[in-house]
């Protein structure tokens, strides 16, 4: 049975040729081998700097784009214990999981942690952000995602940080979390003024294990070892995996083909959303989706009256096709906070399944899943 995937917002597919080998040496070592492997991956972080449109020394090798969120958000942990006191941190109720549980456990430990609400679309908008800041005491941290990887719903980052910058009084790090807006959106962080981004390279068909945190400033490591990556983020340097990831961009991410990528994307999913919203049962989730610059055209998530996501997914999956009730991240967990959020009720929310489209989809593709889904709706 042919698969057809469509959870493209979990994990894309890779793409092989991408797939870089690197020299055997340790890029710490200080011999020939070692300074062979030092010089690729250095290449490897020019080539993501350029692509990025920032300078190399702003661009860090992670593991993945958690723990380039986790690394900024626990950096302010460890500079609350050293020097006594931080402003507090605010994030926006939509994030990734990978923000959001680190958010809680930083308030746990005693840190002053505030959520920012979303519109109805999954949008933080000035008025939320307005709210948040005046709700206690002026923060240290805002952390914003750029495109939310449930509902596609897009920020609009340069404005928020445009009003963050001009109504604070205290300097203020901005982390914007960019794993679903890399080669699918225009992504811009030297224009937007943000302080932080994290990236993946498995969501633009490159491998996992692979992130890059982008910082403007250094920050307190949350973590020590051997020192490597100017002493942020220790460990054996992944050389094969920035290489690969360098490569991804250059052919996903750089402004032509990612805007060429998102014109193909943008039609077919037109296509998807008036076919879901031909059947009876069928409800976007928000409702309010209007397919335009405020939702990315990858990602779409819907619910079937009286079909639980898990037994809609599960039905769809038997007939070859791959779809997800929300994150992958937050696979195992029943609760839904992002359509929570956004106020989608508990059975909506239990009924909700996430769509998501990547470079390689095809109409073809995407008109089997439509039939699919009729076929589903005729038989549960």
């Amino acid at each position: 049975m042919m698969t057809h995937y469509f959870d493209w917002a979990a994990t894309a597919i890779a793409d092989p040729e991408l797939l870089a080998t690197a020299p055997y040496g340790n890029p710490s070592s200080k011999h020939a081998a070692g300074r062979e492997a030092k010089a690729a991956y250095e290449n490897a972080r020019n080539r993501c700097a350029l692509v990025l449109g920032v300078e190399p020394c702003h661009v860090y090798f992670t593991g993945c784009g958690t723990e380039a969120n986790t690394i900024v958000l626990h950096s302010f942990l460890r500079r609350k214990l050293e020097s006594g006191g931080t402003g507090a941190i605010l994030y926006s109720a939509v994030e990734h999981s990978s923000v959001q549980e680190n958010c809680h456990l930083l308030r746990h430990y005693g840190m002053d942690v505030r959520e920012i609400a979303v519109e109805g679309d999954g949008r933080v908008s000035v008025a939320t952000l307005e709210k948040a800041f005046a709700a206690g005491k002026p923060p240290a941290l805002v952390t914003v995602m750029a495109v939310n990887n449930e509902l596609g719903s897009v920020n609009d980052i340069a404005g928020l940080v445009s009003w963050i910058r001009a109504h604070s009084e205290r300097p203020v790090h901005i982390h914007v979390d960019c794993v679903q807006a890399l080669g699918k959106v225009p992504v811009a962080v030297k224009d937007w003024d943000v302080d932080s981004a994290s990236f993946a390279a498995h969501k633009i068909c490159g491998p996992r294990g692979v992130g890059i945190l982008y910082l403007r400033k250094p920050l307190i490591p949350p973590y020590l070892g051997g020192g490597q990556e100017a002493g942020l983020r220790p460990g054996t340097e992944n050389v094969a995996g920035a290489l690969s990831f360098a490569a991804a961009l250059e052919k996903y991410a750089a402004p032509e083909p990612c805007a060429r990528y998102h014109a193909e994307a943008a039609a077919r999913m037109a296509r998807l959303r008036d076919g879901i919203t031909s059947f009876d049962r069928a409800r976007l989730l928000p409702a309010s989706r209007v397919e335009g610059p405020a939702f990315s055209p990858y990602i779409i998530q819907a619910s079937f009256d009286g079909i639980p996501g898990e037994v809609f997914a599960r039905a769809l999956d038997e007939k070859g096709f791959c779809i997800s009730t929300g994150s992958a991240c937050s696979a195992t967990k029943v609760e839904r906070p992002v359509l929570a959020a956004v106020g989608v009720g508990e059975k909506q929310r239990l009924e909700g399944v996430r769509l998501s489209q990547g470079y390689s989809t095809t109409t073809a593709a995407m008109d089997a899943l439509l039939n699919a889904i009729g076929d589903v709706l005729k038989t549960l």
